[in-house]
């Protein structure tokens, strides 16, 4: 059971978490000032969390890291999908647009989440400096790069794109996504993010550490979970229904992507 409780914990954490960050931003837009002040507010309890148990190093301090850096990483989420913190692009991709310029008008349209990640991943890096207890920072870390790993394959080409999760003000986001069956750059970000998972779960079975095998646990369970996430970008199934259960019924939908040029017009769109 010292393996499966941290194991349950990501589980639940990941699952729960996404979802009620999703049902948040499809609420109303008037809604959103509210929860983007309880986001802060949250973001600042978490933070203070995260200095008052930098130099625990329990089981318990382990579990609450892991919290704090996830609540970190829920604050951009919510600001990224509530419109607050996107970029300065606000328009669909012009038809006919390849290479660098897509490139460059899809980075323009979420560069200020980009800096927010790297400011509060920042912010963590400076809180935590050589502090016994670091695992806000690792959890975060792990966030970012599965993160940034799942942009650039929906940038350059998945089966499932989760268009269906956008709220209507980020619809446009969609246009610069590619629908392909996999791209080249899947298999290196599944088989990166297994290996590290896999030599995670071994660094905690030889431990006999409580904090270090809590820690270990959770974090391979994370990344687990990421490499999961991957798969399902490619799987011939529409798997957003795992977090969409909170939308509202009137929520209107992203309109369906067009076919890129290459991509078999017939291949079908998800709703």
């Amino acid at each position: 059971m010292e393996y499966v409780w941290p194991c349950l914990f990501a589980v639940f954490v990941w699952w729960f978490g996404t979802a009620l960050v999703f049902m948040l931003d499809q609420l109303p837009r008037h809604t959103y000032r509210r929860t983007m002040w309880g986001a802060t507010l949250m973001l600042g309890a978490a933070l203070l969390c995260v200095v008052t148990l930098s130099e625990r190093t329990t089981m318990a301090s382990a579990y609450a890291g892991f919290a704090c850096g996830v609540l970190v990483w829920a604050w951009q989420e919510i600001a990224f999908l509530t419109g607050v913190v996107t970029g300065p692009n606000r328009a669909p991709l012009p038809e006919g647009t390849e290479g660098f310029p897509r490139f460059r008008a899809a980075l323009s349209a979420i560069i200020h989440n980009e800096l927010a990640m790297l400011a509060l991943g920042l912010v963590l890096l400076a809180l935590l400096w050589d502090a016994p207890n670091q695992m806000a920072l690792w959890t975060y870390l792990a966030l970012w790069v599965m993160r940034q790993s799942a942009k650039i394959n929906i940038f350059l080409g998945a089966r499932n794109l989760g268009e269906a999760m956008l709220p209507p003000h980020l619809a446009h986001l969609a246009s610069y996504f590619r629908r392909r069956p996999m791209n080249w750059l899947f298999p290196f970000s599944v088989t990166g993010g297994t290996v590290v998972a896999v030599l995670l779960a071994l660094a905690a079975v030889q431990t006999d550490d409580p904090y270090a095998l809590t820690a270990y646990t959770l974090l391979a369970a994370l990344l687990a979970l990421a490499v999961i996430e991957h798969w399902f970008l490619v799987l011939p199934l529409p798997l957003d229904g795992l977090w969409t259960w909170g939308r509202p019924a009137s929520t209107p939908q992203p309109a369906p992507l067009r076919p890129q040029r290459n991509e078999p017009a017939s291949l079908p769109l998800r709703p």
